[in-house]
């Protein structure tokens, strides 16, 4: 596992670090049944429409995104989480400066 240490706490917002004018992603587990990672978003950056073949759950760490699904606005917040369902059309941008973790379950 990557940036993680067993059974150590591990504060989520400092384990990814905001870049200016770019999306910054950290790997922290890369399984075969899964992956997290985390990613920095600085502001109005943003992930085009695409579609991936697993459920993502997409984890608020810091700040505000608004993430499109199959056409529909959702604005996520600190603490606020939403699934992304697998095949179906998605898009994410930064409203503000945003953190937040992806869960991806391939089974």
């Amino acid at each position: 596992m990557s940036g993680m240490v067993h059974s150590e706490v591990q504060k989520l917002s400092k384990m990814v670090n905001y870049q200016d004018g770019t999306i910054v992603s950290k790997t922290l587990i890369n399984k075969d049944k899964g992956t997290v990672t985390l990613f920095a978003f600085d502001k109005d950056q943003s992930l085009s429409e695409h579609t991936a073949p697993f459920d993502a759950l997409v984890q608020a760490i810091d700040g505000e995104i608004k993430v499109v699904i199959s056409g529909k606005n959702h604005h996520l917040t600190t603490g606020e989480m939403i699934l992304m369902p697998a095949n179906v059309p998605h898009a994410v941008k930064a409203i503000e400066k945003f953190k937040m973790m992806l869960i991806m379950i391939k089974t």
